[in-house]
């Protein structure tokens, strides 16, 4: 997320909390409840470089938003019993539940202490790849290159090009410009390229996965709390809308199997990665469906209501973003206000 479209968001979250919107259109904007995202919860390390600080949030944050959420009178369920509500097309109160992408370990150490604390079921949507360590984390990987590079040459479609990487400054141009180029073309490419700049700079690409996700026998151990279902998400965290069905039901279906074989339980519950409309669409969802998953969720931003009955496997959710760790944020979120603000400014553009 650029600079400037972090202050922007900020701003609106705190505009939103100084006017009173958010208790004032919360009543008809948030739904019957809402899905949380996050992927990280650890504490922060203040590094300059971090282009993936979204993705992580503090444990004190995640508390201050259960906390929150309990103010305001959400209920914790699990993904079951949200979906029956939604099915149901009511809930006396709005509820909330919370997931967590991948299988980082730190969700282990510091986040479930949490969730036990304030009640809070969870669901762990885990890349089988990334539990046996033999998958790479490629944004990860492409972070550690960009900080330890003074300059990187890359090709990127017009030609090859050295792009200096000696500031942080620098290394946020770097990032943008080699990122957003390839997430558009083939995640083949993205993959070769992201591996070479971290070999280049002596870093193994797999290391991430190894250092920072959960093993099998670590899976297992948290997979018995009564708080926590463990989901799939694929075998190799591909952008399934990028491949072929047959590439994308295989990715599905081997995560749910190996899973089961690790766990002994077939995960019901799936989570596209990437989950945007350029990693997951209609053909997606029905393959979720096909495959036999009772939901499955994306990241495309809003609470969920009584229409979201008809498409279980194209669920929407809400992100906790490590750059808005403010109170105001939270309750932005909560009220679905934002969801509701930037679906009207679509009808108002043509864009709906």
């Amino acid at each position: 997320m650029s600079g400037a479209r972090t202050r922007l968001f900020r701003a609106a979250f705190a505009a939103l909390d100084l006017v009173g919107a958010n208790r004032a259109l919360g009543a008809r904007t948030r739904g019957l409840g809402l899905i949380l995202t996050l992927h990280h919860v650890r504490k922060w390390d203040g590094r300059s470089f971090a282009p993936n600080r979204l993705l992580e949030v503090e444990p004190a944050f995640l508390d201050l938003a259960l906390g929150r959420a309990t103010e305001l009178g959400f209920d914790f369920v699990t993904l079951d019993e949200a979906l029956a509500r939604v099915r149901a097309g009511r809930s006396e109160r709005p509820f909330l539940h919370v997931t967590f992408d991948d299988g980082y370990r730190d969700v282990r150490d510091e986040a479930l202490p949490i969730l036990r604390r304030h009640g809070a079921p969870a669901t762990l949507y885990v890349a089988s790849g990334f539990a046996e360590g033999s998958v790479d984390i490629w944004w990860l990987a492409l972070e550690a290159a960009l900080a330890r590079a003074s300059e990187i040459a890359i090709d990127l479609g017009a030609g090859n090009e050295r792009l200096p990487c000696a500031t942080p400054r620098e290394k946020d141009a770097a990032w943008s410009r080699i990122y957003w180029a390839l997430r558009a073309g083939p995640e083949e490419r993205l993959r070769t390229e992201t591996q070479r700049l971290a070999l280049e700079q002596g870093i193994d690409p797999l290391s991430f996965a190894r250092d920072l996700c959960m093993r099998w026998d670590e899976l297992r151990e948290v997979a018995a709390d009564p708080l926590v279902e463990i989901g799939a998400h694929t075998v190799t965290h591909p952008m399934l809308a990028k491949h072929p069905a047959e590439v994308a039901r295989a990715e599905m279906a081997e995560s749910r199997e190996a899973i089961a074989q690790a766990l002994g339980r077939t995960p019901r519950h799936f989570a596209y990665p990437v989950g945007d409309l350029s990693a997951a669409g209609a053909r997606d969802y029905a393959l979720a469906d096909e495959i036999g998953f009772d939901s499955a969720v994306t990241t495309r931003p809003g609470h969920l209501d009584a229409s979201h009955a008809a498409a279980p496997t194209a669920l929407p959710r809400v992100s906790l973003n490590g750059h808005f760790q403010t109170r105001a944020a939270v309750d932005a979120l909560l009220s679905g206000a934002p969801f509701a603000m930037m679906r009207a400014a679509r009808r108002l553009t043509g864009r709906a």
